[in-house]
């Protein structure tokens, strides 16, 4: 790994992280070929910038030749690893690793990882920022859309990585070595690309499997489904919202941090601008990991005081007549929604629904029949969503995002919350989820502009034979 040059390494995934590595291997000296499944057509300026590079691009399609012929294949994290012809690869031993992996291995400086099915994002943004205000160079990037590859060809001499991975980056990893791994929360996401939920859980659990007893773990409090089935060899440093045993764990309106040896610290939290009880766990996450770091105690008190929710993740979209839209886009699993349920109190209307991960909607049943006034359904799931979830509240059932805020609008009344939190992923209609919520922010401000929006249909909807019957002919 340590000489590419006149390598033949194939790049399967022709989007941002295949760019990067793709550049990153041309400056090494190998040889580049570029695979995508997706024509030259429907890549945009993605193949544009491909065919300025120096390498060979394979487009509509993946050759096998190219997958057995390699010295070495570099997978994005789109890819699935069951693809055929990677498994033809790894048949004839050629080396499969992803972005992550690869560029771990020309890493010289420590490495905070952070993991989860959700609050990865903001956690590392809160990390990030604790370690740069505390005066170091610091690199943040990964699945936050700055692939850590882009580390090894910036100019600036950086003393720390804080990345975010996902669970697709660890599968394709080997020898990647955190410092300090965050791993936040497991629950069930992806099952459209997982065969099962302990395969999901395996793939978190890979973010500590290279740590050694002089690395840190940080991991929620005695998690039932951490403990028992990650195996941890470094020291566990864990947060709680009530747990004081906990290294990290709120009391009254301050988080008190203790990681030994040092004194115990107490940030003011009346600042914090975050909602929920999620992002207090986050905030707790990313405070014992910038400590390791070395992060300063004021600095980490200012990011509290002037960290700013992040877009699309419990976003405050538009406030009108009293009443209050937000843009949680980024909710594209079950338990996000959950989290997003359980910061209100007021009345919710809620807009769910997209491509369906093939989890439970169970789990949302209790905080729909208590806390949501309406139920708007939409996208490629929202039948198998009213199925579950259509009885337990007034539920309308429509096409798409256009039909679904007017529906909420004319449900609305001052002092209720429009929620956007699909419990899905945004890909039926939308390139991503940043898509989906600005096209949400964008609607809730037309509509509210113009007044326009649909009379509060009659509730119960799921009750009338004719809606039931409709309902059970797309399931």
């Amino acid at each position: 790994m340590e000489n590419l040059r006149n390598k033949n390494v194939l790049v399967v995934g022709l989007a941002r992280t295949g760019l990067a590595v793709a550049e990153f291997l041309l400056d090494q000296g190998a040889r580049v070929t570029i695979t995508d499944h997706l024509p030259a057509e429907d890549l945009g300026s993605e193949a544009d910038s491909a065919l300025r590079l120096e390498c060979s691009l394979a487009l509509g399609g993946h050759p096998a030749e190219l997958f057995t012929d390699a010295d070495l294949i570099v997978v994005s994290p789109g890819v699935p690893l069951n693809l055929p012809q990677l498994q033809e690869a790894r048949s004839k031993s050629v080396p499969i690793i992803g972005e992550l992996e690869l560029a771990s291995r020309f890493l010289k400086l420590p490495i905070v990882a952070i993991s989860g099915t959700n609050g990865k994002t903001t956690t590392t943004e809160l990390v990030g920022d604790m370690i740069n205000r505390s005066g170091q160079r610091v690199f943040v990037g990964g699945n936050i859309g700055n692939p850590l590859v882009n580390l090894l060809r910036e100019k600036e001499d950086f003393e720390v990585a804080v990345v975010e991975v996902s669970s697709f980056q660890l599968d394709s990893m080997d020898t990647f070595h955190p410092q300090v791994a965050v791993l936040l929360n497991i629950s069930e996401d992806h099952l459209d690309r997982y065969d099962s939920f302990s395969d999901y859980v395996e793939s978190k659990c890979r973010l500590f499997s290279n740590q050694t007893a002089d690395d840190i773990a940080v991991v929620p409090a005695r998690d039932p489904l951490i403990g028992v089935r990650c195996t941890i060899r470094s020291r566990q440093l864990n947060f709680s919202l009530s747990k004081q045993s906990a290294h990290a764990y709120l009391e009254s309106e301050q988080l008190v941090c203790r990681v030994m040896p040092g004194p115990v610290r107490r940030y003011d939290l009346r600042r914090w601008q975050l909602v929920g009880s999620h992002n207090q766990q986050n905030l707790m996450a990313a405070v014992l990991a910038a400590t390791c770091m070395g992060a300063k105690p004021e600095a980490i008190q200012k990011t509290i005081d002037n960290f700013k929710p992040l877009p699309h993740r419990l976003e405050l979209a538009h406030h009108w007549r009293g009443i209050r839209f937000y843009n949680d886009s980024k909710a594209t699993n079950v338990d996000s929604v959950v989290r997003s349920l359980e910061t209100f109190t007021a009345p919710i209307i809620l807009l769910a629904g997209g491509r369906d991960k093939e989890g439970s909607y169970n789990p949302l049943t209790g905080l729909v029949r208590q806390r949501v006034k309406m139920l708007v359904l939409m996208g490629e799931a929202r039948f198998r969503l009213a199925k579950t979830l259509g009885n337990l509240t007034c539920t309308v059932v429509v096409d798409d995002m256009e039909a679904a805020v007017p529906v909420a609008l004319g449900a609305a009344a001052p002092g209720d919350v429009v929620l956007l939190s699909p419990a899905c992923s945004s890909f039926d209609h939308y390139e991503n989820y940043k898509a989906r919520g600005d096209h949400f922010r964008s609607l809730v401000h037309k509509f509210t502009a113009m007044e326009v929006f649909d009379e509060t249909p009659s509730c119960p909807w799921i009750s009338a034979g004719r809606n039931k019957r409709k309902l059970n002919a797309h399931n």
